[in-house]
């Protein structure tokens, strides 16, 4: 089963509008020398969507604008809130759904998650459905219980090939921003306990073409052990996607 990496870079709450128009267009230009082989996404803040795809200009296919959350209604009384029509409507193809800051910061809920992730298929964008654990729950031994609840509630009613187009990302909550990052060998075991419970779920044909991401303290210089695990499909990168050198390194890195 051949999988095409997938890089992503998160860039959250920063940077300002000449940086992200440089930034995207500096991304474009190494994404098009890994067309063939590699895809490459970036989540701008929502206000910088349509400037980031512009910026982006006439790169590859391989280069996707996504937004770094939604709105499961389409429309309606949510002030400050994004829909996946408003997103598609900009030029976005891609959304971040359940990025643990969104669950720990903002309290949104397993299920709240998944309609969102439900949302997105029906608006014709690809979710990248976030998973992970925290310290707590990893000490405690609860890892696989965690991530299952979390797969469970946010691929809740999906068709079997809705779940084979959404991509996973594992992202260990202990790993975000903190500069620690899981070995190789424990993101791998993750990410096969990722592939086994969807096998079970949708098959072992559908479930060899989901991609799952590792994310969590992502940079150049553990890139190439990591995306080297057999069921590590790509990375989510949060921030090492603010420069350009670094982010487009662990582009590199995919394709080694």
């Amino acid at each position: 089963m051949t999988r095409r990496p997938l890089i992503a870079g998160n860039w959250k709450m920063n940077l300002t509008a000449a940086r992200v128009e440089a930034l995207s267009a500096q991304i474009a230009t190494v994404a098009k020398d890994y067309a063939a082989s590699i895809d490459v996404a970036v989540f701008p803040p929502a206000c910088y969507l349509a400037q980031t795809v512009k910026a982006a200009g006439d790169a590859p296919w391989s280069y996707s604008v996504g937004a770094q959350n939604m709105h499961p209604d389409r429309s309606g009384a949510y002030t400050g809130e994004l829909s996946g029509y408003m997103i598609k409507e900009l030029g976005g193809t891609m959304v971040l759904c359940g990025h643990s800051e969104r669950r720990q910061l903002f309290g949104e809920t397993a299920a709240f998650v998944g309609t969102k992730v439900s949302a997105a298929h029906r608006d014709g964008l690809v979710p990248i459905l976030c998973v992970g654990e925290t310290l707590d729950e990893r000490e405690r031994g609860a890892t696989e219980d965690v991530i299952r609840e979390q797969l469970v509630a946010g691929l809740l009613g999906l068709q079997p090939a809705l779940v084979a187009e959404t991509v996973i990302a594992y992202e260990p909550v202990w790993a975000i921003g903190t500069g620690r990052h899981a070995s190789p060998e424990l993101a791998g075991d993750v990410h096969r306990f990722i592939r086994e419970w969807l096998t079970s779920l949708i098959g072992a044909e559908l479930a060899g073409d989901v991609r799952i991401l590792y994310g969590g303290s992502v940079k150049p210089d553990n890139a190439e052990a990591l995306l080297a695990v057999p069921d590590i499909d790509g990375a989510l990168v949060g921030g090492a996607s603010l420069e350009a050198q670094s982010f487009t390194d662990i582009i590199r890195s995919a394709s080694r």
